[in-house]
């Protein structure tokens, strides 16, 4: 898998988590979900991802589709 399918199955991933949370444990995780939100959206102007440039600095490949 390439950097941008990890990115979006990790966010994916912790937002059905942190939904799943809200409703079985507090309403407070979905604080959490609006994090990710807010972090995608700013990805999407600046162009600045953390979790790629984390994964990037591992080694992960980027820019290959399959």
């Amino acid at each position: 898998m390439n950097i941008d399918r990890i990115v979006f199955a990790v966010a994916g991933t912790l937002i059905l988590l942190s939904v799943v949370f809200a409703v079985s444990h507090s309403i407070h995780w979905l604080w959490f979900t609006a994090f990710i939100g807010a972090n995608m959206t700013q990805a999407a102007f600046t162009g600045f991802c953390p979790m790629a440039y984390i994964l990037k600095s591992i080694g992960v490949e980027s820019g290959k589709a399959f």
